[in-house]
């Protein structure tokens, strides 16, 4: 409000001392005053406009900070290896959650390597895959999830060549495996974009 006040003083003190001013037979005060008080009120309209438009601006940025944190929050991507050292060779088993603890990434810790469960931390459609590795010696496969429910899965019967592997991938919106430090065994995500 200082601004709007030191500007209409401002205005009104160059209007009082305008050049020829009462030299002019043909302008009266009166109808100069008339002029003065509609440019007054135009100046007045036009402030009132310039500030809606910074108030607009504010809003227009405050919006714009608030959707560059929440696209810096979903950066989302991870990939693991079920063995952590070592050998592991499980099966024949039951259905069960294969846990991957070698993590190699795990951008916005989706991935839990504790229970093997990634939990989409925004809505959006994710890419998985996964590859299963294992002995000739027995069936060998996986399945891949989402709330209980299965989605996809890989499957090797016995072979005569010593090892088989699979894999298998999916878009989803939101496993007798063996595996070593080669990481044969992979599980991986990422977000494709947030909706």
């Amino acid at each position: 409000m200082e601004f709007r006040a030191l500007l209409l003083l401002t205005l009104l003190g160059f209007m009082l001392v305008e050049p020829g001013f009462g030299q002019r037979a043909e302008m009266d005060f009166n109808e100069w005053m008339t002029a003065n008080q509609e440019f007054i009120k135009n100046l007045e309209v036009n402030l009132k406009n310039v500030e809606q438009c910074k108030t607009d601006v504010e809003a227009l940025d405050a919006r714009l900070n608030a959707t560059v944190d929440e696209l810096e929050r979903q950066k989302i991507a991870f990939s693991a290896s079920l063995a952590n050292s070592g050998e592991i060779y499980s099966g024949p088993s039951t259905d069960k959650t294969l846990v991957f603890k070698r993590v190699f990434s795990n951008i916005g810790n989706g991935y839990s390597a504790n229970s093997g469960i990634f939990t989409a931390p925004v809505n959006g459609l994710y890419y998985f895959s996964f590859s299963t590795y294992g002995y000739n010696t027995h069936t060998m496969g996986a399945m891949l999830m989402k709330n209980n429910v299965r989605q996809i899965s890989t499957y090797e019967s016995p072979t005569a060549d010593g090892s088989d592997s699979s894999s298998n991938a999916a878009v989803l919106q939101l496993a007798v495996v063996y595996d070593n430090l080669n990481g044969h065994t992979t599980f991986s995500g990422f977000l494709l974009f947030p909706l």
